[in-house]
């Protein structure tokens, strides 16, 4: 048995009623008669709590099997209510410990016979196994004096994989005719591929320089030759697991971002007839999918993605460009996920990048900070200000340095703020694509 709030409100409410008795009788007699009724009503909600059994009250928690890390996540906690009166429930779950909700409850009226329910949100910031525990129900009649203790042994797992929440919403933009609907630049398509698929009719508003003036002869009318992206490109994301990629930014590290946008990126890739594969590594690679476009594809990344974790130790690209020789035959696109923070950090591993590019098509894409971004914008009001920008235009001026340096030796780059990797991602994919670079 719980005591309520109401409950030690009413009894400060009765002390001092009786405390005022000492200069006026009335008083005191009225805080007996409210005490003794008090004690009625207390022992009457008791009595109405306690009669039923263990089942008057039944509990049951709703949610998925596997949490989107990123994005809110629903969990339902659904109440049955076999008392013969209405009540009033404070549920407290039991949430996985990593979320750290430690005064976390929700209240809810059952009317009886009738099932409630109540409902909360979980966003997780790190990939892996979450555990659920009990769900604790404290129930009051509608006295509100005290309460009884409901414990539901409900614990459960779920799997925490990368943002399958954001596939969902984005679904469509690997299309090109849904890419500005939601924000996404238009790519200008510079040129053409050359497979051929089928001659049809000529409609206005058709290039007239694909217009096909034998075909258009014999059948007495315009003729144009439609031509289709070269598919079946293998498309590998190759995800960097060292401590470079351990930063964080708006609760999620690099890593996560990275992840997500690898997810993303092979979903698109398999929508444009791709064939989608995955990298990770460290001191070595340690995870390898084979580019493939099988209906499958995508839930064997997510299987493989959800656990990945990053180190503190420096990636090893001669290692990297060694394994990767052998395991990848083909000229593939290769993304390559990491983050450097100066030149000093980029010339250790260019050479290794350099000779990749010889035989691949590489596209390096790591972060800038918008933190700096805000620091080196902001008008200056004091000199601390003034070196707090300098120092941020520095490191700024160093990353784009980085990205200059990759292109000259061939090498594609992408600087991106973290939270649009994965549309600025797409928007390059899309853009060599067009150029038919792969």
């Amino acid at each position: 048995m719980f005591l309520t709030r109401r409950f030690f409100k009413c009894i400060i409410a009765l002390i001092v009623l009786i405390a005022f008795g000492f200069w006026v009788e009335i008083f005191y007699l009225l805080g007996i008669l409210g005490l003794v009724l008090f004690v009625c009503l207390a022992l009457f909600e008791i009595a109405m709590l306690y009669r039923g059994s263990k089942k008057s009250l039944q509990c049951e928690r709703i949610c998925e099997e596997r949490f989107s890390n990123g994005d809110d996540n629903m969990v339902e906690v659904q109440l049955t209510n076999n008392f013969g009166f209405d009540i009033d429930v404070e549920v407290i779950d039991e949430c996985p410990a990593i979320f750290q909700m430690r005064d976390f409850s929700l209240f809810c009226k059952v009317p009886k016979g009738k099932t409630g329910k109540v409902q909360y949100t979980l966003k997780p910031t790190l990939r892996g196994e979450y555990k659920f525990g009990n769900i604790n129900a404290l129930v009051s009649s509608k006295i509100r004096l005290v309460s009884r203790r409901f414990v539901f042994k409900n614990p459960c797992s779920v799997k925490v994989y990368p943002s399958f929440v954001m596939l969902h919403k984005y679904a469509l933009l690997s299309t090109k005719n849904f890419t500005q609907e939601f924000g996404l630049k238009q790519v200008r398509r510079i040129g053409q591929s050359l497979e051929f698929e089928h001659i049809r009719d000529y409609v206005k508003g058709d290039d007239f320089r694909r217009i096909n003036w034998k075909a258009g002869a014999r059948r007495n009318h315009l003729m144009v030759n439609v031509y289709q992206e070269e598919q079946s490109q293998c498309i590998y994301n190759v995800i960097d697991k060292g401590r470079a990629m351990r930063k964080a930014f708006d609760g999620m590290t690099l890593l996560n971002y990275a992840v997500n946008a690898s997810l993303f990126l092979g979903y698109a890739s398999l929508k444009k007839f791709d064939k989608a594969g995955l990298v990770t590594f460290e001191r070595s690679i340690d995870t390898f999918v084979p580019a493939s476009k099988k209906a499958g594809q995508i839930g064997v990344f997510q299987d493989v993605l959800y656990k990945q974790k990053s180190s503190f130790y420096e990636s090893d690209y001669e290692a990297l460009f060694g394994q990767l020789s052998k395991l990848v035959r083909r000229r593939s696109l290769l993304v390559i996920y990491t983050d450097f923070d100066n030149k000093q950090s980029l010339r250790r591993q260019l050479p290794y990048l350099k000779t990749l590019a010889k035989k691949h098509v590489v596209l390096v894409v790591f972060f800038e900070d918008k933190e700096l971004k805000n620091i080196a914008s902001k008008k200056p009001k004091a000199t601390s200000d003034y070196f707090e920008q300098v120092i941020a235009e520095k490191f700024m001026s160093g990353k784009r340095s980085i990205q200059m340096e990759l292109n000259r030796h061939g090498i594609y780059a992408l600087l991106t703020p973290p939270k649009d990797l994965s549309v600025n991602v797409l928007n390059k994919y899309l853009e060599l694509k067009s150029r038919a670079v792969i």
